[in-house]
């Protein structure tokens, strides 16, 4: 008799147990699933980076042009002018954004130096100071269209390499930023990689979420104590 019993308490138990853990299963399965943080779209995943330009300015014949002596990578976007004095004075944020949208207008309209027959460009004083930056690293600063505007133009290709102090200045920079991107340069004032900073505080998932579980705990807690109106 007692070996009846204990079978059938034995039974019970794994049967209890059984049941404990297809609950314990069950409830983890109806935990709420996290989302998975939503694909950069292509403008985000552009890695932003800065270069620190130098540019010589040289005066002949009472005529004024540029060229470009280093270009090196760097966090934010830096434009150093050294006069025909030798003197070197930074660019403000405000001077470069003046000088690149002036710029970009020409592109559009087909006036720009960039453009034109080097030759014609060198006849006329050569490249000016806008022009002279476009011709560099910072045509990153550029969008899609324009960018590709100047890419396919033979005459922007020529001028590129006129624009350079020397030929190993020229190469350097080619190693450093040839690979560049439409978009890719921050513009002045901005930091680089924005983006990036963007799309890790997305993944981090610090995000505010709504917080519907404890306001339904809450309303259980006053039911199951008998106090809820």
């Amino acid at each position: 008799m007692n070996r009846h019993i204990k079978k059938i308490s034995n039974v019970t138990i794994v049967g209890s147990m059984s049941a404990l853990v297809i609950a314990t299963l069950t409830g983890c399965g109806d935990a709420p699933k996290e989302e998975n943080p939503k694909e950069p779209t292509v403008a985000e995943t552009i890695k932003k980076e800065g270069a620190t330009i130098t540019i010589k300015e040289s005066i002949d014949n009472n005529k004024t042009s540029y060229k470009i002596l280093d270009e090196i990578p760097s966090t934010k976007t830096r434009v150093i002018l050294q006069d025909v004095n030798g003197t070197e004075r930074i660019l403000s944020d405000a001077e470069l954004d003046n000088l690149i949208k002036d710029e970009e207008k020409k592109i559009e309209a087909g006036t720009s130096d960039l453009t034109k027959n080097p030759d014609e460009v060198s006849s006329g004083g050569g490249m000016g100071l806008a022009g002279t930056l476009l011709a560099g690293a910072a045509a990153g600063m550029l969008g899609a269209a324009l960018m590709n505007k100047l890419s396919s133009n033979q005459n922007y290709q020529q001028n590129q390499r006129r624009s350079y102090s020397s030929p190993s200045a020229y190469s350097r920079s080619k190693s450093s930023f040839g690979g560049r991107k439409a978009g890719g340069m921050s513009r002045p004032g901005a930091s680089a990689n924005k983006s990036t900073t963007r799309s890790s505080t997305r993944s981090s998932g610090f995000a505010k979420k709504p917080s519907t579980p404890a306001r339904s705990t809450t309303r259980s807690s006053r039911r199951s104590s008998g106090f809820g109106g």
